[in-house]
């Protein structure tokens, strides 16, 4: 399937082309046609759009009470943009439109234990999430403590991923699929193309995106199925997410979109 980029690279080409070419006043205006073009240049229309070719899943990405939930310890810095995007309703959306259309489904999630504690530098996130006790669970083996934990799915998203069928891989470790088995897992699915989902936007779920896209795969990305921390001293991490996921995905679409692309097509 080609990419549902329309016009993008002419447009940006032809007005970097003005910029260069020109001086003085039209110089100066040449960031105005770069700016007016780009909403429509870089528009992944989704016409067309099909999952129902047997090769497609959905990942989601981190699904938890440490995102999700208003008890979650990041509630305070994502509940503003989860709320604003009803993530926690789509992404119950996506899971059920899977499970009802025959996508596979596989989680990628996120779980710290007392080694990992131990490490000897983080970035900014990362220090954060060890600090606050994010995603923690007291042993690799043991599911001690974690129900209802801020590590533990969402209550509403269990029948989905807890029905056997669901491929929950190991867990990622900062923000991509690189640490964990996900590629693998796709690969021996035969899944090369990847409806892409969770938390949050500009971390775990950009991170898969980047990575995937490396790997090979056709990547969609569910606009409002994610969802980011707002603070004042960063800034918006959803509007950060969303202006490169229009750069790199193959297409980017609503839930409403992306179920509907998983109904079968009538003959």
């Amino acid at each position: 399937m080609k990419p549902l980029i329309h016009l993008a690279l002419p447009s940006l080409a032809l007005a970097g082309l003005i910029a260069l070419g020109n001086s003085g006043d039209a110089a100066a205006t040449a960031p105005l046609a770069v700016e007016a073009a780009a909403p429509n240049a870089l528009a992944l229309a989704p016409d067309g759009l099909r999952f129902d070719d047997g090769r497609t899943a959905l990942v989601v990405t981190d699904p938890q009470n440490d995102f999700l939930s208003p008890e979650g310890v990041t509630w305070g810095v994502v509940g503003e943009s989860v709320t604003e995007n009803k993530t926690v309703e789509n992404i119950e959306a996506l899971l059920r439109g899977a499970k009802q259309h025959g996508l596979p489904v596989f989680i990628s999630p996120h779980y710290y234990y007392p080694h990992d504690h131990a490490w000897l530098f983080e970035g900014t996130l990362e220090a954060l999430m060890h600090d606050i006790g994010m995603f923690d669970r007291p042993d690799p083996l043991s599911l001690h403590g974690f129900k209802g934990s801020g590590a533990d799915w969402l209550e509403r998203y269990k029948p989905f991923i807890e029905d056997g069928e669901t491929v929950v891989t190991s867990p990622h470790k900062v923000y991509g699929p690189e640490t964990n088995d996900l590629v693998l897992q796709l690969r021996k699915q035969g899944i090369d193309r990847v409806v892409l989902a969770g938390m949050s936007a500009n971390l775990c779920t950009e991170s898969h995106l980047r990575e995937l896209l490396e790997q090979g795969f056709d990547v969609t990305v569910v606009s409002d199925g994610t969802a980011a921390a707002k603070t004042e001293e960063l800034g918006d991490g959803y509007a950060a997410a969303l202006t490169n996921f229009h750069f790199m995905a193959n297409a980017v679409v609503t839930t409403r979109e992306a179920v509907a692309a998983m109904k079968p097509r009538e003959n």
